[in-house]
């Protein structure tokens, strides 16, 4: 098989154990904004992205790190149980501290004390994961990481459905019973997180036979190594993790010191909802980044590397314009099946400015390459920390004014900041032949193909038809010989 049908079976695996869970987690949405008010879900928005800042400190690089010193080591046991030991302490050390601050975490961010001891637990059950199912990933077993990430969002869609759903019905229509001293009114939000924390309790009891095939013994020289080039990443990590999720969170407290919290946390909401709608977007940049990542490292000695990286790129920007296009052709179809509360569509302004964000930041992983391969971490620190400059300057300075559309247009500032500055140093530092004429068509084409139909025909199918068919068209004319070759290639 060619490494290129290699590579594409991988990322089709990986699309999978990718699509299928967030499509179960996508069925959350339409659940939680029907049965959940503006305030409330804004309320879980701003819980889980504090989450999301919190499952970077906690990794702390050592995913990355991991599989750059796994690659190439000789003795693949060492890199295995140094990694897996550093982050069991360290979450151990978070899990103590957090919960003895429960209290002051609970005043501190205005979030009830129930909802931040099931986050710190979410939290960590999902750090003592990361070796595991990297280590899946490097041994190149797909199907079982798929089948184990399908399975969590399994059960957290199901224990939902039944806390949100079934569980007042039945305890409605079963007085006195187990069932009814179950349920709590008013407690939607608690059940929640309470389901995420018994699916994230099953998915490391699947993978806790990890933890006894180890030697529990770390090696000193190797893991200040591993720390060495894993910090950089943490630092690049929280950077990232301010510029996709602190939107939110700057959008409430900006909003509630303007017009007060109900009116914050329902504007968080709305703009949390129609920010679902870039999860085609998210679904493909990351399966393809799944795919990728160890692709990136067991290939860099290959002497046509950085031509297959330009190459991976270019199908990268392609396909992701294709996307992007398509979604926000068909965003009113979309939102009718996913945001169905009409109180919420308000938001869609934002749609086509958070998807075409969300492309760059996949264009900018897929570019990363370079300091990932030459060890030059701290510069996709230096990215990072100017992409969270920027989303934190724009988001107070458009705010006020623009609520939540500020919020967006920062999102698209920042992450093309980010893309356009991995590639100017990249050029530099490690130069790929990529077919700049060729991306950039593609890329602006389906750029300005999705804003004038958005902003200016929206609704008209005819034309997003057109300007469908005439992209398909021309993609079809510049690429049918090369991706040929590729197919027929053994």
């Amino acid at each position: 098989m060619s490494l290129y049908k290699n590579l594409f079976k991988q990322t089709a695996i990986y699309g999978i154990a990718t699509v299928v869970p967030r499509m179960f987690s996508f069925l959350l949405t339409p659940l939680y904004t029907d049965l959940l008010p503006e305030d409330e879900y804004g309320e879980v928005s701003i819980i889980f992205s504090w989450m999301v800042l919190f499952n970077v400190i906690l990794a702390y690089g050592m995913e990355t790190s991991f599989f750059r010193f796994y690659s190439n080591a000789e003795d693949k046991d060492k890199v295995q149980a140094t990694s897996t030991v550093s982050l069991f302490w360290s979450s151990v050390l978070f899990l103590g501290g957090a919960l003895l601050a429960r209290d002051y975490l609970a005043e501190a961010s205005g979030i009830d004390v129930n909802y931040i001891i099931y986050t710190i637990w979410v939290l960590v059950l999902d750090a003592l994961v990361i070796i595991p199912f990297s280590k899946l990933r490097a041994e190149g077993r797909p199907m079982y990481y798929a089948a184990i990430k399908i399975g969590n969002v399994a059960v957290n869609l199901g224990l939902n459905v039944f806390f949100l759903v079934y569980l007042p019905k039945l305890a409605q229509a079963c007085p006195g019973s187990i069932i009814e001293t179950m349920y709590v009114p008013g407690f939607q939000i608690g059940y929640i997180f309470i389901a995420n924390l018994i699916a994230s309790l099953l998915t490391f009891i699947v993978l806790i036979p990890h933890y006894f095939n180890i030697s529990w013994h770390i090696d000193k020289e190797l893991w200040k190594l591993m720390m060495r080039y894993s910090l950089p990443v943490l630092v690049a990590g929280i950077a990232f993790a301010i510029n996709e999720t602190f939107d939110r969170i700057i959008l409430q407290n900006v909003l509630t010191a303007i017009s007060g919290e109900s009116y914050a946390e329902a504007e968080v909401g709305i703009y949390s909802a129609c920010y679902k709608l870039a999860i085609f977007m998210t679904l493909f940049a990351t399966a393809f980044r799944l795919g990728i990542e160890p692709f990136f490292f067991s290939h860099a000695k290959n002497e046509n590397a950085p031509k297959t990286y330009a190459m991976i790129t270019k199908y990268f920007v392609v396909f992701g314009s294709v996307i992007l296009l398509v979604v926000v052709v068909f965003s009113d179809f979309l939102k009718e099946l996913i945001i169905r509360d009409e109180a919420y569509w308000e938001g869609m302004k934002v749609v086509p400015l958070i998807i075409i964000a969300n492309f760059f930041l996949g264009i900018y992983h897929n570019l990363s390459v370079w300091y990932k391969l030459s060890d030059k971490t701290k510069m996709g620190a230096y990215i990072s920390i100017v992409g969270a400059v920027i989303t934190l300057a724009l988001n107070y300075a458009l705010i006020p004014q623009y609520s939540y559309m500020g919020s967006a247009i920062a999102t698209i500032a920042a992450y093309g900041t980010m893309m356009g500055l991995s590639f100017i140093l990249g050029s530099r530092y490690y130069p790929i032949p990529y077919d700049i004429k060729m991306i950039s068509l593609y890329l602006g084409i389906s750029i300005v193909f999705s804003l004038v139909y958005f902003y200016q025909f929206r609704g008209s199918y005819i034309v997003g038809g057109a300007m469908l068919l005439f992209f398909g068209v021309f993609i079809y004319l510049n690429e049918k010989d090369k991706l040929l070759r590729i197919i027929r290639r053994r």
